[in-house]
């Protein structure tokens, strides 16, 4: 943060952003001493309805490479200045404000201590319809594959999961509507770019959702710690929804009952399960190998 300074008597007002924007702007935080800026963090401005926070250089630079248009304001290390130069050069000729930081105001915008060095607010895309991710597909019986999440709600194992999706050519990701899970500045994170070229698309009505899956070409597999056909011994179709459920609760019976298919992967039994982000990556691992063997 930069101290009190005195110019021409009287004294200036400090500000805790060395500003490198190529506009005037307003302050993110109040101009105080220093120790009351420390208590009122940055990340308390409140931001426009539709924008968040990514940060974590790989996740941002995915961002930016997908949809510059959307950038809204960057905060950067000054050590990250050579790295960035083609986002900062796209800011001034934009107008878009970017500011130089340093890393203890990054923890307070971000909330987090693994930001990397960069923080970009940007537009927070859309969430899909079921019908406008289908749309999207290639039509059956095309090979396509998607995830349905039921009861998962960790930011971590969602970024974790979308970075493995992103690996293995999923197409989308399938929530409920109910879903306290959406796409975070922790989560895109943890993707490492895979938030930004797997699609989200939210649900109302369960069963409406299956049989407009059902009606696309899809088989439903759901994943199961137990009881299920042994991964390796079964064979996943081609046109397939992976659905996965939270530990301990898991998925709701009723979507297990109606799934087509149950998988579970097997294991010395010491510990029931994995948890869903390595479960997910054994599956879709397991998928990939059976789509390209050949």
């Amino acid at each position: 943060m930069t101290e009190n300074r005195w110019k021409g008597g009287k004294p200036a007002t400090p500000s805790p952003w060395k500003s490198r924007s190529p506009q005037a702007e307003r302050p993110v935080a109040p101009a105080v001493p220093r120790e009351e800026a420390e208590q009122d963090p940055p990340q308390r401005v409140i931001r426009p309805a539709g924008e968040m926070r990514l940060y974590g250089i790989n996740a941002c630079l995915a961002a930016f490479a997908r949809r510059p248009g959307q950038l809204r304001k960057v905060y950067l290390l000054e050590s990250r200045i050579a790295e960035l130069k083609p986002v900062l050069a796209w800011c001034v000729k934009h107008r878009l404000g970017y500011r130089v930081v340093e890393n203890i105001d990054l923890d307070k915008l971000t909330g987090s201590r693994h930001h990397e060095g960069i923080c970009f607010e940007m537009v927070r895309p859309p969430a899909l319809a079921l019908a406008d991710l289908l749309a999207a597909q290639p039509p059956a019986p095309d090979p396509s594959l998607l995830i349905w999440l039921d009861g998962v709600g960790n930011p971590h194992n969602l970024g974790a999961l979308l970075r493995s999706a992103a690996h293995f050519a999923v197409a989308g990701v399938i929530v409920p509507k109910s879903s306290s899970l959406d796409l975070s500045g922790a989560a895109a994170r943890v993707a490492e770019g895979g938030a930004e070229v797997v699609a989200m698309a939210r649900i109302d009505d369960q069963q409406a959702a299956i049989s407009s899956l059902r009606k696309a070409g899809y088989t439903i597999t759901a994943t199961v710690p137990r009881d299920g056909a042994g991964l390796y011994a079964s064979r996943i179709a081609p046109r397939t929804v992976l659905v996965f459920g939270a530990e301990g609760e898991g998925m709701n019976k009723a979507l297990i009952e109606t799934a087509d298919q149950r998988l579970t992967i097997p294991g010395s039994g010491i510990v029931e399960s994995l948890n869903i982000a390595a479960s997910a990556a054994v599956v879709l691992g397991e998928y990939w190998r059976q789509q390209h063997a050949h």
